[in-house]
């Protein structure tokens, strides 16, 4: 996540969806970003409350509780280690144009190495690549085995909600720069 931050527009607020401890809500709030972290546990971040550009929601976005940012959009929205699929459109729909949808998560193969090992939580082939497909330009996708921080088999893509056709490339987007990995 840290090599696309600086793609991240500057001005709008970076969404950190099931922030856990904050690692990113941290790293995108150190780069001068105004940031939300939503989490149903938020005790994990609660050093950052009160802070100037510090949004701390709790809400259970599993359960009876609605989408809490209405029509709200974001310049950035981070996502790991966490699937519920209900969400994804609602995702890609959050993303203000410009803004970057950074998501990475466990997919199928993960179980040989461990937890999560339950299909509902591993992303299917391609699945990162679906969600976006029609909605925002692909960035960077990747699929499989890292060894770091710890074994396991992951999906991650960066995308930005930038779809407007230029004519010279015969209808599709600008590409973007890429950061160096």
């Amino acid at each position: 996540m840290a090599r696309f931050a600086p793609l991240v527009p500057k001005d709008g607020a970076v969404l950190d969806l099931a922030c856990g401890r904050g690692r990113h809500l941290r790293l995108f709030q150190a780069r001068g970003h105004a940031v939300v972290g939503v989490d149903v546990d938020t005790r994990g971040v609660g050093d950052l409350a009160g802070r100037p550009g510090v949004e701390i929601v709790t809400v259970d976005l599993e359960g009876a509780d609605p989408w809490p940012f209405a029509d709200r959009r974001f310049a950035a929205i981070v996502v790991t280690n966490y699937l519920h699929r209900p969400l994804l459109p609602r995702l890609c729909g959050a993303v203000a144009p410009g803004g970057f949808l950074l998501y990475e998560t466990f997919a199928r193969g993960n179980a040989r190495f461990g937890r999560p090992s339950t299909p509902a939580y591993l992303l299917r082939s391609g699945e990162l690549l679906e969600l976006a497909r029609g909605r925002l330009q692909v960035i960077a996708y990747e699929h499989g085995e890292v060894a770091s921080p710890k074994a396991a088999v992951v999906q991650r893509l960066a995308a930005v909600n930038d779809l407007v056709p230029v004519p010279e490339l015969d209808g599709d987007p600008q590409p973007r720069p890429l950061p160096a990995p």
